[in-house]
């Protein structure tokens, strides 16, 4: 048996997470986790891969509404619901092409301000279906918003700690899980365990399938309160990981966690603290 250790949710794409102590699963994934993404002029969306100082953007849910933060700037509101109808536009997400409701002009001011270059922000029209690759699904249909590829991002503490040991060995500076922006962080597991789960589960009901290991960017480089790269170790972690976590299924890939998806589940809750089964691949 394990147990869930965090949840988090990212509201906006790319933009700082929240961590929940418990949060309502989708088929998406979830609720209200990337439901929102910003994209520039041309429909592409942003990311911290280029604009670090995306971690400096703090969107909260309250209630009724999403509230976003950005230093210097009063807080923008957006509602959960539109009072009216939002115009769709087309936006781009790695290959994916699809419409997005527009959440207007004075959003998109705001962003614009925030990133120093046209900006706007959107919201993943339920009616719309991204599917996720049938190659890693095992040709389970599965489906995501504004995530990378996939619904859920599952990681694991012990494997955390490893990483922390080995590069606090060589001096650097140990990095906290934020840093990997997973959505559900396992406790209990050995190390990299996690990399080999088939399914995990929870209360009869929940069934989540690890469907593909996770290539990190630089992403977990930049820290997630100040949007900045350390100035002494500015490559880390994936330097280190460069030793150890190059991933025969991912063509050498430097992987650090697995993406799922909600084979089971579809509006039941997860909790922080709450009991787990799991299976592995064989």
């Amino acid at each position: 048996m394990i147990t869930l250790n965090a949840l988090y949710i990212y509201p906006i794409k790319s933009c700082r997470g929240t961590s929940m102590q418990r949060a309502l699963l989708g088929s998406t994934g979830l609720a209200h986790d990337r439901q929102w993404m910003l994209v520039d002029a041309a429909g592409r969306f942003l990311s911290q891969r280029e604009h670090a100082h995306m971690a400096t953007i703090v969107p909260t849910l309250h209630g009724d509404r999403l509230s976003v933060e950005a230093p210097g700037m009063p807080a923008l509101q957006v509602p959960l619901t539109p009072a009216a109808p939002l115009d769709a536009i087309p936006v781009t997400v790695w290959d994916d092409q699809l419409p997005a409701l527009d959440e207007g002009d004075i959003a998109g001011r705001w962003f614009s301000q925030v990133m120093g270059a046209e900006a706007r922000l959107v919201r993943f029209d339920p009616v719309i279906t991204r599917a996720c690759s049938a190659r890693w699904t095992n040709g389970i249909a599965a489906s995501t918003r504004f995530a990378d590829g996939f619904p859920l991002l599952v990681t694991a503490t012990a494997t955390l700690q490893d990483l922390n040991r080995r590069m606090q060995q060589k001096g650097a500076p140990a990095l906290p899980m934020e840093r990997f922006r997973p959505n559900l962080v396992l406790d209990g597991l050995d190390v990299g365990e996690e990399d080999y789960l088939d399914t995990v589960s929870a209360g009869g009901d929940i069934v989540l399938q690890l469907v593909k290991p996770c290539i990190r960017c630089e992403i977990p480089g930049i820290d997630q309160h100040s949007g900045l790269r350390h100035p002494q170790w500015p490559h880390e972690p994936l330097d280190t990981m460069a030793t150890y976590r190059a991933d025969p299924r991912m063509e050498g890939g430097l992987t650090f966690g697995q993406n799922a998806i909600v084979t089971s589940g579809n509006g039941q809750y997860l909790e922080v603290g709450q009991a787990l089964e799991y299976a592995f691949k064989f």
